[in-house]
């Protein structure tokens, strides 16, 4: 094992990021055959020591991958940790027999993890949920021409480039644009950079006395008007409407067609009659 290797391996977090990107580096390049060689060791027999091998040796290809994605403010570091993780998947699906070059596999592999992380962690509230909307978050920044709002043809054309409807587009690019906020007040804000929290405009209105009041009133007129349209119901009707839908206990139609001496269906009858009644007399 070399010495870089041997660092490489061993490195402590407070090494730093500088001393893990030169230390990979300076790991050897592995040629095709060699690459070939150790994937064969690692699927026929398990060897642990090969795959880390063709681990090691395309590290340096992870951090390159990395530095496209420096405009999404996470820490450098975190990306390539991720990274590091879609590599070891690909090497262990790596099959060796299609004569293509690990990192030309790997590639996927590694993006499709920081990808992931990317969409977990660039906001609190995750911003992308949909397909349609990862495939936008991943697109937007770079298929726009200029900085500020896109305009309706600019939204029209990404939406068709993209094969997603223009609301989607609309939405997302609303989403990139806000910024995450806390909920509470900021005591060490200064004037000049004072904003409102929404702790101070979003109210529970649920105990709210007007909102209490104004459901209060609703319910009396509601119950005030089912009673008016029961009491337009004859005797029967009114019993099949208060126990088929208001009671706890729900008789069916073949208990109340046993009870009333008719069939099943006579009592559908009746309900739905009785029904449309009330509904008259609800919407005059």
């Amino acid at each position: 094992m070399t010495k870089s290797l041997a660092l490489a391996i061993n490195l402590y977090p407070e090494n730093g990021l500088s001393t893990y990107i030169r230390a990979v580096n300076a790991l050897p390049v592995l040629s095709a055959a060699e690459e070939r060689k150790l994937a064969r060791r690692y699927h026929k027999h398990s060897d642990l020591g090969a795959a880390r091998q063709l681990v090691l040796a395309n590290l340096r290809y992870v951090v390159r991958v990395t530095r496209g994605f420096a405009g999404y403010g996470l820490p450098q570091a975190d990306l390539i940790q991720e990274g590091n993780i879609g590599l070891m998947k690909a090497v262990k699906h790596y099959d060796p027999a299609h004569k293509v070059r690990l990192m030309s596999f790997a590639i996927h592999w590694i993006r499709s993890e920081i990808f992931d992380y990317i969409l977990r962690n660039w906001r609190i509230v995750k911003v992308a949920t949909t397909k349609a909307q990862r495939k936008l978050f991943f697109n937007l920044r770079k298929s726009r021409k200029r900085i500020g709002w896109m305009t309706r043809g600019e939204v029209d054309a990404m939406a068709e480039n993209l094969d997603v409807a223009p609301e989607t587009v609309q939405e997302m690019e609303s989403r990139m644009s806000n910024a995450d906020v806390p909920f509470d007040m900021d005591n060490d804000t200064d004037d000049e950079s004072y904003h409102v929290a929404p702790s101070g405009y979003l109210q529970d209105m649920r105990y709210n006395p007007e909102v209490l009041a104004t459901q209060s009133d609703q319910e009396d007129v509601r119950q005030t008007q089912l009673r008016t349209a029961l009491t337009a119901l004859d005797p029967r009707a009114r019993d099949i409407i208060q126990r088929r839908w208001l009671n706890e206990e729900k008789p069916t139609l073949h208990e109340l067609a046993d009870e009333y001496g008719v069939s099943a269906e006579r009592i559908r009858q009746i309900e739905m009659k009785a029904l449309d009644a009330m509904k008259n007399v609800l919407e005059a």
